[in-house]
């Protein structure tokens, strides 16, 4: 029987995705010595150059593990360069796990963790223990209770704050769609 050479590219629906053909691929491999997998993760060469390392998903890992991205840059520099990139980058809010702390699941962000210290509350706090703590706090420091303390307009500020973060914590996780 003769071989067709009849396309299947015609007509619908595609056998095959928009740009797929039947020509052989050329795939760059992972340029750690000795390793055959796909080097599809580039990786620079250098803190500050444009040449770049292909490295599989395995090796990537392991060259990410040790990369300082500002060795070689005085403390002054690297302060300078962070502010740059956090000004350039507007489009892109800071990632919530980048602010976790130490304590706690890990669901609370680092300003979370802070209010909830102000408030003299551990980490696993419910919301009706956190909102108990800012009404008995908020009493006793509040200005009209005590008219000429300055510490007192101080303390009521800071707990009044860290109510307000964490109430808008709350309302973030009741929206958000699970």
């Amino acid at each position: 029987m003769a071989r067709s050479s009849r396309s299947y590219d015609w007509g619908f629906p595609r056998w095959r995705s928009y740009g797929g053909s039947r020509e052989a691929q050329q795939v760059k491999l992972c340029d750690r010595e000795g390793c055959d997998e796909p080097g599809d993760r580039p990786a620079p060469k250098a803190p500050n150059s444009r040449e770049r390392w292909y490295f599989c998903e395995r090796h990537a890992a392991e060259y990410n593990r040790n990369w300082d991205y500002f060795q070689g840059l005085s403390a002054e520099e690297a302060a300078q360069r962070e502010a740059d990139e956090k000004r350039t980058n507007k489009g892109y809010a800071e990632a919530n796990h980048y602010g976790w702390a130490g304590p706690g699941d890990g669901s609370r962000s680092g300003d979370e963790m802070r209010a909830l210290e102000v408030l003299e509350l551990e980490a696993d706090a419910d919301f009706e223990a956190v909102r108990a703590a800012w009404r008995r706090m908020a009493k006793a420091n509040h200005p009209d209770v005590k008219p000429n303390d300055p510490e007192a307009a101080k303390r009521f500020q800071a707990v009044q704050t860290a109510y307000d973060v964490l109430k808008a914590a709350e309302e973030r996780r009741q929206w958000r769609p699970d």
